[in-house]
């Protein structure tokens, strides 16, 4: 098969070729991954009209159109998404792919560049190696080494290491670190699945080898005590891992070296290890070449051959952990010779390095707080609150080493990782410490950057930027609530901040991840815990409608942005099971299950209003799923329902007269009119009735978490932009602003920062749909249901009052789009960018625009001019 090569052409062609949403994976154990493309071509109008995908074993094949694996045949289709249906695939084999396409006047365009991936186990019995630790002692404090040397017996092609692990892991082959993922694997159930991490080690191979592994705690094994219970974890037990390393010489043959007895153990420097509290390591317990071959272990014992934490053993395929970023500290404080204070100035989720020197035995405290004390030391006081220390061995937030006493010493910490701003390094002997002795390294899931806001308002922007700050401090292969009190799943938090997550970062793989994990943590009644995963705590608290519609909403949300049904799929029956409970405890389709509209400033509606919304949400999801997914008795059943729990809850709540909810807060005007419970004809009065309740308060903000979400969105979606705006950019409490012009550069717990001063984190995600926001109003980049995936979008930009410059950008599957405006002379110049194989329904809400772009205008009425534009670049005047 003949065909064009992309070296030959500048045109039409398919590029960012992902498998699984992950660039070349390995260890793909999905029986039909999915492969994703975008097209690129700045030409007017540019649409793929067909696509053709062959895999093979054979790059070269690949590269000239050839797939003896699979070869779809040319498909008539505009989708840059598609599903593997070949035979079943091998495991251990590497499959090359590339993608031919066919413009929208059928014409054949070049072959993208070849990408490939990997098969991993695929199943269970694929695994040679068996489940070793050192001891069954849970309470043994030393983190465990284990060691093997191996020699090859052929030349070598290629070799792989797939490494499952109870806990958490830090592999070294001849003394040089595999890998750069921190805090491997990510966080599950581990009594329900457990992931492997796998890497290519060819290239670190010699003749002679030593693995060897240090194994940390983690969630697995969490020897704090605090109130989540989850030392009391029914799976806890001493780390534990199985390890395969597969081993292909250029003959054909097979070696793998795996677990077992044989492999030696012994205790390590890290002296204690706490996910949720710090790292202890004694350098004068460190043994020279443990990690080489040719190291004497005789002394070591014998590892033990234990069971597998859980039978369901799978590939760990998400953007994983990482080390993004190093921060040289703003400024030092020496207090004495044995005590300095550090200011990185801004506040990260992340660990510190430090490099010392000083006398043997020296101890050394690395303290790591958000805020300081009016004498300005530390102060942990409002992230402490909930640590139930037995004993003061296992400091909250603090590192502790011991000093070998040989030249410069750099320590941290391998399994634990912080939220702060601050640091105290204090000592039991005098050191000497500059600025440049600490670093402040940033850690979280390495989601890929897909959005991006600027504007004329230099408060919108730092708070775009505190919002993302905190998101992704609180992003550790799962979303969490802070990264220092906590670090759980709260499932309220990250629904809320869900659309922030998806405007700006490509967290696909961190979003199917979490929902497994609670389809994992799902009871047989359907019934979701408020932290996911969960020890057993957060079953009978917290939890409800208005928290857990994770279950429904990220799903959905994910449908929309990325035009994949896949997690919709596999959650529909979860989200069946808890919408059929909901119904089974609840009364006149009403239900009281929840926590409410939590920290609100000062109004709170009842639990029973805010649930019931959601309880709304997730029928009207279900419905929608169910039409989708072909389940047609399913889509009657629950459409039939969401109109019986809207019509009960305005014949409770709802004032027809005087188009009031409630009694008229903003949380209970505006959760009503954006998530659809307004009666049609309704929704007019309704926002009218919104606006001046903001109005009343003073433009400003009186809303909870559940508020947060609506408040800006039922504003800007009913004709009150310019006031969702004001609102928006308010400096002054309560607001975001306020919180920006208060030094913040990530979202704090409460508005008042006055109030609950000892429980109170300043790096919380809860708050931060506002992000979301400035895409949607101010932008006005909007998903169409019709036409998932932006395929075609919907293209609403207000241009408000107040600002003179506004550009929001997002890279949606189909490329990057661009939605900004300027005003020069008492005119708006609007520039937009529409990606190759894309369109949108633009709605201008002015009376008149540029003579260029009448030929796309659809539908005049009112002030409204509607147009359909395709992929292109525009520039528009509008007076």
């Amino acid at each position: 098969m003949s065909t064009i090569t992309r070296s030959q052409t500048n045109e039409f062609s398919a590029s960012n070729l992902r498998c699984e949403y992950l660039e070349n994976p390995i260890a793909v154990d999905v029986k039909n991954p999915r492969f994703t493309w975008k097209i690129e071509d700045k030409k007017r109008g540019a649409l793929q009209s067909s696509y053709q995908i062959v895999i093979d074993i054979d790059s070269s094949n690949v590269a000239v159109g050839i797939g003896k694996i699979w070869d779809t045949g040319k498909i008539s289709s505009n989708s840059t998404l598609t599903r593997y249906t070949g035979n079943q695939l091998l495991p251990f084999t590497t499959y090359y792919w590339a993608v031919t396409v066919w413009n929208k006047d059928n014409k054949r365009h070049s072959t993208s560049e070849v990408a490939n991936f990997r098969t991993g186990m695929i199943q269970s019995s694929n695994w040679k190696g068996s489940w070793i630790m050192d001891t069954n002692d849970i309470s043994l404090k030393p983190a465990a080494y284990f060691r093997k040397e191996f020699t090859l017996s052929k030349e070598l092609k290629s070799a792989y290491i797939y490494t499952a692990v109870a806990g958490l892991y830090e592999l070294e082959l001849n003394g040089v670190r595999v890998g750069d993922h921190q805090l491997d694997p990510t966080f599950t159930r581990f009594d329900v699945r457990n992931l492997y991490v796998t890497y290519n080690i060819t290239n670190l191979l010699k003749k002679k080898n030593a693995i060897s592994i240090l194994l940390g705690n983690g969630w697995y094994n969490h020897q704090s005590t605090a109130v989540w219970n989850f030392h009391e974890a029914l799976w806890r037990g001493r780390p534990r891992f199985c390890l395969d390393l597969r081993l292909e010489y250029t003959d054909g043959t097979i070696e793998i070296i795996s677990t077992d007895k044989s492999w030696k153990t012994s205790l390590s420097p890290v002296v204690l290890n706490s996910i949720y509290t710090g790292e202890q390591y004694n350098a004068n317990l460190e043994e020279v070449g443990y990690n080489k071959v040719s190291f004497n272990d005789s002394l070591w014992k014998n590892s033990i051959v234990t069971q597998a934490p859980s039978k369901n053993i799978v590939s760990q395929q998400l953007h994983p952990i990482r080390a993004i970023e190093e921060i040289v500290p703003k400024s030092i404080r020496k207090i004495s010779d044995k005590k300095y204070i550090f200011d990185l100035g801004r506040n990260i989720s992340g660990v510190t390095k430090l490099s010392v020197s000083g006398q043997p035995q020296t101890e050394i405290r690395i303290i790591h707080s958000e805020i300081l004390d009016k004498k300005g030391n530390l102060n942990l006081s409002n992230i402490n609150l909930h640590y139930r220390p037995t004993d003061n061995t296992d400091p909250f937030q603090t590192d502790i080493y011991t000093l070998k006493g040989v030249g410069i010493e750099t320590f941290s910490p391998k399994f634990n990782y912080k939220g702060f701003q601050y640091v105290e390094v204090n000592s039991s002997e005098p050191i000497k410490l500059t600025k440049e002795s600490l670093t402040g390294i940033v850690l979280h899931s390495d989601v890929p950057k897909i959005g991006y806001i600027n504007s004329s308002n230099n408060t919108l922007n730092k708070i775009w930027e505190a919002t993302n700050n905190s998101y992704l401090s609180n992003l550790f292969g799962y979303p969490t609530d802070c990264p220092q009190r906590e670090k759980n799943g709260w499932t309220g938090d990250a629904h809320i901040a869900n659309e922030t997550g998806l405007y700006n970062f490509d967290g696909i793989t961190v979003y199917e991840k979490w929902l497994e994990d609670h389809r994992d943590e799902q009871q047989a009644n359907g019934v979701l815990p408020s932290i996911i995963p969960s020890s057993g705590w957060g079953y009978d608290w917290g939890n409800g409608p208005d928290w857990t519609s994770t279950i429904a909403i990220i799903p959905w949300n994910i449908y929309l942005f990325y035009g994949d049904s896949t997690l919709l799929e596999n959650c529909y029956l979860n989200i069946k099971r808890y919408v059929d409970h909901i119904t089974e405890i609840s009364e006149g389709n009403l239900t009281t299950w929840g926590l409410g509209d939590w920290i609100p400033v000062t109004s709170k509606p009842p639990v029973e209003y805010t649930s019931s919304i959601y309880y709304f949400v997730d029928v009207s999801i279900l419905a929608k799923a169910a039409k989708l997914l072909g389940y047609e008795s399913d889509f009657v059943q629950y459409s039939k329902l969401a109109e019986e729990i809207k019509s009960a809850f305005n014949k409770k709540y709802f004032n027809k007269e005087t188009g009031i909810y409630g009694k008229g807060s903003q949380t209970e005007l505006s959760i009503s009119l954006h998530w659809g419970m307004v009666p049609e004809g309704a929704e007019e009065l309704v926002a009218k009735n919104l606006a001046d309740r903001v109005i009343k308060d003073n433009k400003h903000i009186n809303v909870g978490l559940l508020g947060s979400k609506t408040i800006l969105n039922a504003l800007s979606d009913n004709g009150y932009a310019e006031l969702a705006y004001e609102v928006a950019s308010q400096e002054t409490f309560p607001s975001w602003g306020w919180w920006i012009v208060n030094g913040f550069k990530t979202l704090p717990e409460n508005w008042d920062l006055e109030k609950e001063k000892n429980d109170i984190s300043h790096n919380h995600i809860m708050f931060g749909e506002i992000s979301a926001w400035y895409f949607k109003a101010l932008g006005g980049i909007k998903s169409d249901p019709n036409n998932p995936g932006f395929r075609k979008f919907l293209l609403e930009p207000n241009f408000v009052k107040g600002l003179d410059y506004f550009e929001a950008k997002f890279n949606s599957p189909q490329g990057e789009i661009t939605s900004s405006w300027k005003r020069i002379d008492n005119k708006i110049r609007y520039h937009v960018v529409i990606p190759a194989n894309s369109g949108c329904s633009l709605t201008l809400k002015v009376n008149k625009i540029s003579k260029n772009m009448h030929q796309f205008i659809s539908k005049k009425e009112h002030r409204l001019i509607h147009l359909n534009l395709e992929s292109g670049t525009y520039n528009i005047e509008i007076n």
